[in-house]
């Protein structure tokens, strides 16, 4: 038996923010028995954590494919090694990941702190597929090795977006952020985010997409730290801050549900 936590993640209150599944695994196990756990759970992600040495492996799984980073699901998993007294409070949780090397999560106050790659965005040419699967034209577009990043001209225009997850699902890059400046002093952006080629529509709350966001919005703001808000309709709320190459994402974690896997 293995156990398995749900976690809402980027909020302080339950049914908020963006669920993860959390596996603690005792044992290596095929890659295709992760997959059908994840697609059991049906989140946007399970992460899968198994103690080593030193640290911990950690891998992602959306119901349908693994994923090279997810930060809501590895700021759960942090917040279960806490939680169940497998690391002490001011322990560091070290992650050792297949496609990103090792990342980081710390305790900072009543929230906890990824320590993320950032990934700036470039500028990009008008995409005419794009703008027709989202039904706007964006203010600016930029890229990524894997999103797309639109700004468009309101939060509010942001919120009223609805996209074509059929035509999404066609374009090279599988990723797409759409953002815009607050209209709120409560924070200083918004988002949503996109990516039907991962099985997954609209993610309500999206960590790695902030490491597009973050140095995109902190060049354009003059900011090295900000509030940040993914508009979903379950929302979340993030603390971002540049340090060099690297992105600080901060957010609160609450445990929905915990259990025990019968494998």
């Amino acid at each position: 038996m293995l156990k398995i936590f749900t976690v809402d993640a980027f909020t302080d209150k339950m049914f908020s923010g963006n669920p993860a599944g959390v596996c603690l695994l005792q044992n290596d196990l095929d890659d295709s028995i992760l997959q059908k756990i994840a697609a059991e759970m049906n989140l946007s992600e399970t992460a899968f954590v198994k103690k080593l040495n030193e640290g911990f492996s950690l891998r992602w799984f959306t119901p349908v494919t693994e994923v090279e980073l997810c930060g809501h699901a590895t700021l759960s998993s942090a917040h279960i090694l806490w939680q169940e007294g497998i690391l002490n409070p001011e322990e560091e949780a070290v992650f050792h990941t297949v496609f990103k090397g090792i990342l980081t999560a710390k305790k900072a106050g009543d929230e906890i702190e990824l320590n993320f790659p950032a990934n700036p965005p470039f500028q990009s040419e008008q995409n005419e597929e794009l703008e027709k699967a989202l039904g706007i034209k964006p203010v600016n577009l930029e890229t990524t090795d894997h999103h797309y990043i639109l700004e468009l001209d309101s939060e509010t225009i942001v919120k009223n977006v609805r996209p074509d997850f059929n035509l999404l699902n066609k374009l090279e890059k599988y990723g797409t952020i759409i953002t815009a400046k607050a209209e709120k002093n409560d924070y200083d952006f918004v988002s949503r985010f996109f990516a039907p080629a991962k099985g997954i529509n609209e993610d309500p709350v999206t960590g790695s997409a902030h490491c597009v966001l973050a140095p995109y919005w902190s060049k354009k703001l003059n900011k090295k730290s900000m509030k940040a808000y993914q508009t979903s309709q379950r929302g979340g709320y993030l603390n971002v801050t540049m340090e060099g190459d690297r992105v600080l994402i901060a957010g609160k974690a609450v445990t929905v549900l915990k259990g025990e896997l019968l494998i």
